[in-house]
């Protein structure tokens, strides 16, 4: 491994001291914990951009959360990194994403206060929240779960390459996906962005992928080339103008985030809790776990008459 590698057997540990597995590396606990997890699994019913998409090809927060993993393993491998941390913080990173995504995000953001960001939720995901006391992850992963956004300082460079393949994985198949639904034409990608990092799925993110590796490999950082980097940001900020803000994909959103917001009013006015306890908190963390499916028919049972409710 290169000796920028975050050793497993070097680890900074575990809040709570357990024996070593027989087989696995430390990392690898981690990651078959994340696996195993509720929170993991919720992962398949959550929204990445296509609110109530008709179709069964467009991504959810699973599949973004999979195809994260596998380009993050692809970069740590040929940069002779630590494979098992990256997909470990790959796998994790999203646990604590809200239903019906960056909607939901938005709404937790503007009712908590102190607001909300899905990195931090993450990390309360495997800290508290699963199982009694959390799933007792390493420090490693634990940081980069929590840097793994672009203003984080991850501890390790396997968290970096985590950074650079969420970005990767979100602005190629969100392209992919606005194709699917219409929402684009091939014609209206900028050609620029095309001639820099290629015209279809597989070309972008090879290009992608083979040049964080050349520019990384060796330095004890993680970096794109600047002329990639800016063909990078220039497709992201594209997508913004065209797919994740004002576009038919985003024609539910509205709706969406009425569901989030009555579900947090309706269980916050619910909540009794002594002094010094936060029934917020609850209410947050609540809401968050939440899949789009299960949001949706809470909302149903909490604000639909019972006759309007045909699907009951």
């Amino acid at each position: 491994m290169s000796p920028h590698a975050a050793l497993a057997g070097q680890s900074q540990g575990r809040v709570r001291p357990e024996a070593e597995d027989v087989i696995r590396t430390a990392f690898q606990r981690d990651r078959d914990r994340i696996i195993h997890s509720k929170a993991f699994r919720r992962l398949k019913d959550k929204t990445q951009v296509f609110l109530a998409a008709e179709g069964d090809h467009y991504r959810t927060r699973l599949t973004h959360t999979l195809e994260v993993a596998q380009i993050a393993r692809t970069i740590a491998r040929a940069l002779r990194l630590n494979e098992d941390l990256a997909e470990a913080v790959a796998l994790g990173h999203d646990l604590g994403h809200t239903p019906f995504g960056h909607a939901g995000e938005e709404v937790l953001t503007q009712l908590y206060p102190g607001g909300f960001r899905h990195n931090e939720q993450s990390l309360r995901v495997v800290e508290v929240l699963e199982r009694p006391g959390g799933l007792n992850l390493t420090f490693e992963v634990r940081d980069g779960i929590l840097n793994h956004i672009a203003a984080g300082q991850p501890a390790t460079l396997e968290a970096r390459v985590v950074h650079f393949s969420d970005r990767i994985a979100y602005v190629n198949h969100d392209i992919d996906d606005a194709l699917r639904g219409n929402v684009l034409s091939a014609d209206e990608i900028p050609t620029d962005i095309l001639d820099a990092l290629g015209r279809t799925h597989a070309e972008r993110i090879g290009t992608l992928v083979q040049d964080i590796v050349a520019n990384s490999a060796g330095n004890g950082e993680i970096k794109l080339s600047p002329p990639r980097q800016q063909a990078l940001s220039e497709l992201r900020t594209f997508l913004f103008e065209r797919v994740y803000i004002g576009s038919e994909a985003k024609r539910e959103e509205e709706k969406a985030k009425g569901v989030v917001l009555a579900l947090y009013q309706a269980y916050l006015a619910d909540v009794e809790h002594p002094p010094g306890q936060d029934g917020e908190e609850a209410v947050r963390d609540y809401v968050a776990g939440m899949t789009d499916r299960f949001a949706i028919a809470a909302f149903r049972r909490r604000f639909v008459p019972g006759e309007f409710r045909l699907d009951d």
